[in-house]
């Protein structure tokens, strides 16, 4: 079993992230975001529109699912993470996680009432490494 700060590790070093949502169908709906901005313990920090599709799903239905992976030339690493996505727009958490970078995507700044944070926090978890899968808990984790 992987330990959490192997799972933290192996997070902070990828750059795109599979996000999970469930439309009003029920169906999966999976789009690729850039990676967290902010992680801690088990919550996950991402940045979207409010206005998106996503956010609006997310509000609907609070089940999600993140993902990671990093292919090598010999080894592929994922992880899949599946919990709940909550759609923040306080002032307090929009500060912590805004970037000067992030003024491309909301002109306003950290202010503009397209920016709002996605918080993920996991409940459980998938990792494949060298043909293995292991599932677990994240509150079992180490």
């Amino acid at each position: 079993m992987k330990t959490r700060k192997h799972i933290i590790s192996f997070i902070q070093k990828q750059k795109t992230a599979f996000i999970a949502s469930v439309d009003e169908h029920g169906f999966p709906n999976i789009k690729a975001m850039f990676a967290p901005q902010k992680i801690e313990g088990n919550c996950f920090y991402f940045s979207t529109n409010t206005s998106s599709m996503r956010a609006r799903q997310f509000l609907e239905n609070p089940k999600a699912s993140i993902y990671f992976y990093q292919r090598g030339r010999f080894k592929y690493e994922g992880l899949m993470l599946t919990g709940t996505m909550e759609v923040l727009q306080d002032d307090k958490t929009k500060r912590e996680i805004w970037r000067t970078g992030d003024l491309l995507y909301y002109r306003q700044g950290v202010t503009d009432p397209d920016y709002c944070v996605l918080k993920f926090t996991a409940a459980e978890g998938r990792y494949y490494c060298d043909l293995k899968t292991e599932s677990f808990r994240m509150e079992d984790l180490e």
